[in-house]
């Protein structure tokens, strides 16, 4: 789901809040402006659109759709062998390629294209594979660059380089964490390929893995790393960009809606080629 001209709710009012402005629910000219300001300053694609990636850049989670969080998606058995994973060797982590075969049958990869689409979008976000833990270890400057309506005057002065107490101060109060004292945020900070961030996606994610996620969140960085993000393309709808098929436009709308923009683009476009033309 897409936020843009036009569009009304208390979504909108949620975006609007975030950014400082009248919380009318309208998303009207002046949204559009303070939004596009936003993504330029977060050195994002500033079209004036918000998705949930944007949500989560501002610390709201996911944009509320009806795409149900109470069952998976119809499982639909994608033996590995239908996939050519030994062609991914070499070019993805055995951890990762491991991960396929169940995550397929569990959020609906029926194809090469979704496939090649998660890995590639994956590929990025987690700098090739390296990176499933979100890194909090902000300078003074950096707080007030990234969070600078978190930490008035020279409070980030105290914050400075202490990634839990960024975390709690950061996700404190928001997307079902607890407040800043709880620790909820520092906790439920982004974790996996697609960073799932927030105690409300781990709560929802958590109903379909075996392990008790909420007790050991650190398995979406290394079990679930994959899983996880192929969660946010299936309760996200992505499959139906993805099935659009492999141009540079369709990785284009896919990014849009896991970056909230098009920020490493050709990263993302150079990953997704590769891995599809492994895969055919």
């Amino acid at each position: 789901m897409l936020l843009k001209l036009g569009s009304k709710g208390p979504e909108v009012a949620k975006l609007q809040t975030a950014l400082g402005i009248g919380a009318d629910g309208n998303f009207g000219p002046g949204t559009e402006k303070a939004l596009k300001e936003w993504q330029a300053k977060m050195g994002l694609a500033a079209d004036g659109i918000a998705g949930d990636a944007t949500f989560q850049r501002l610390n709201l989670g996911p944009i509320d759709n009806p795409v149900s969080e109470s069952a998976p998606a119809p499982a639909v058995e994608v033996p590995a062998s239908d996939f050519k994973l030994a062609a991914l060797k070499g070019h993805i982590p055995d951890a990762i390629i491991a991960q396929i075969p169940e995550t397929a049958k569990k959020f609906g990869i029926t194809n090469t294209l979704r496939l090649a689409h998660v890995l590639g979008q994956c590929a990025h976000e987690s700098g090739n594979f390296k990176i499933f833990k979100e890194n909090l270890n902000y300078s003074a400057d950096g707080l007030k660059k990234i969070f600078g309506k978190y930490f008035p005057g020279n409070l980030n002065e105290s914050y400075a380089r202490q990634p839990e107490k960024i975390a709690n101060r950061v996700y404190g109060g928001r997307m079902g964490n607890g407040d800043e004292a709880s620790g909820d945020g520092y906790r439920y900070a982004g974790r996996g390929a697609i960073q799932l961030t927030g105690k409300s996606n781990y709560a929802a994610f958590d109903k379909f893995v075996d392990d008790d996620i909420m007790a050991n969140p650190d398995l979406v960085a290394t079990k679930y790393s994959l899983m996880s993000a192929a969660w946010f393309f299936w309760k996200n709808n992505l499959w139906s960009i993805c099935d659009q098929g492999a141009s540079e436009a369709t990785v284009t709308a896919v990014t849009k809606r896991v970056n909230g923009g098009t920020i490493g683009l050709a990263d993302r476009i150079k990953h997704f080629n590769e891995y599809y033309n492994l895969l055919k």
